[in-house]
């Protein structure tokens, strides 16, 4: 279990800047892909439905659902580091029950979102003073996009799996692959089946799905610690406990965040939809500024959380500061760009 895979960064041993930037790169390169395919999203509506659908698809809908995505991704966190502690232990009989616990902790999370957001829509929009010209459109996008919240919450978790066990790699290939599928779903449904937002939500759907089974598939067939098995699917109170425990405080704060956003959001539709089109662009762009450090700090957590299982608190204190270091680097070059640019 030790073994590191071919082509996988050995976060413990060797050079720590050199192997945590092999690791962290492809994560980095998956945050920006993801941003820039959800740029494309709103490109294509604005382009080809109009500047309502826009509004709609960068507004309150997207505001709602950062809110509850962002505390999941925060619980995924969690479940990342202790997969990766027990990892750098070489405890493979708790890599097994938190892999299994994590799994099953995604279905049930996925599937209480997916209640929330299809069947208070309507209630949530209205709260945050939706414009009447952009509700029904955000009310189909917000539907649509929790429909598929099981298959996205399993990517998340998957990922964060995949990376606890030192594997940035196939997360990334996958996701360059649903990338790819969803700009060409979005252009297909949205201009030649003129499905307007709708199109875009179902491009959403079967690309997060594909991306489920995928990680999923990774996971098993791969030459990892674990594999998932439906008979072993289940909670473990002593590995729940550990992930809730990590992971909570991270949600937490992202929920903190994006309450903060969906307070501005409110605000922001008071001005109508030609300013919601506007900011939701602004935000988007934004995306590009903070996605690459969010990455880092997932990379970070990985390193610590298997240096920290096998013991090794001065390559630890080593990782941290040179991802501090790297973080300051990305800051200060993303603003100075920004500012000029």
């Amino acid at each position: 279990m030790a073994k590191t895979l071919r082509g996988e960064a050995d976060l413990l041993h060797g050079p720590v800047l050199q192997n945590m930037l092999r690791f962290a790169l492809p994560i980095l390169a998956g945050t920006l892909l993801q941003q820039l395919y959800s740029m494309v999203d709103a490109v294509v509506v604005g382009q080809f439905v109009g500047k309502e659908a826009l509004a709609a698809v960068g507004g309150s809908a997207v505001a709602i659902i950062n809110l509850l995505l962002n505390f999941f991704v925060g619980l995924c966190s969690g479940a990342a580091i202790v997969v990766a502690q027990y990892y750098g232990a070489h405890d493979r009989e708790n890599v097994s029950r938190a892999v299994h616990t994590a799994t099953l902790l995604a279905v049930w999370v996925g599937a209480i979102m997916t209640v929330i957001g299809v069947c208070f829509a309507p209630g949530l929009l209205s709260a945050l003073d939706t414009p009447e010209d952009t509700m029904q459109y955000s009310t189909d996008y917000m539907r649509w996009y929790f429909a598929g919240m099981i298959p996205t919450m399993i990517y998340n978790m998957g990922s964060g799996i995949l990376r606890g066990m030192g594997d940035s790699r196939w997360p990334l290939i996958f996701l360059i692959f649903c990338s790819v599928m969803n700009v060409v779903l979005d252009l297909v449904f949205v201009i030649y089946l003129n499905m307007g937002v709708a199109g875009v939500a179902w491009a959403t759907l079967i690309s997060q799905c594909s991306s489920a089974v995928l990680v999923l598939l990774r996971i098993h067939l791969g030459r990892y610690a674990v594999r998932i098995q439906f008979r072993h699917l289940g909670i473990k109170k002593e590995s729940l406990m550990h992930i809730l425990r990590l992971g909570l405080p991270s949600g937490i704060q992202e929920m903190a965040y994006s309450a903060g956003m969906m307070v501005v959001q409110s605000f922001t539709n008071g001005f109508g939809s030609d300013f919601i089109a506007a900011n939701s662009i602004i935000m988007k762009v934004d995306g590009f500024a903070v996605m690459p450090m969010m990455g880092l700090g997932s990379a970070i957590a990985t390193f610590v959380g298997q240096n920290m299982g096998a013991g090794k608190l001065e390559r630890t204190k080593k990782g941290i500061r040179a991802a501090t270091a790297m973080v300051t680097g990305i800051g200060l070059v993303m603003g100075v760009l920004f500012l000029l640019f």
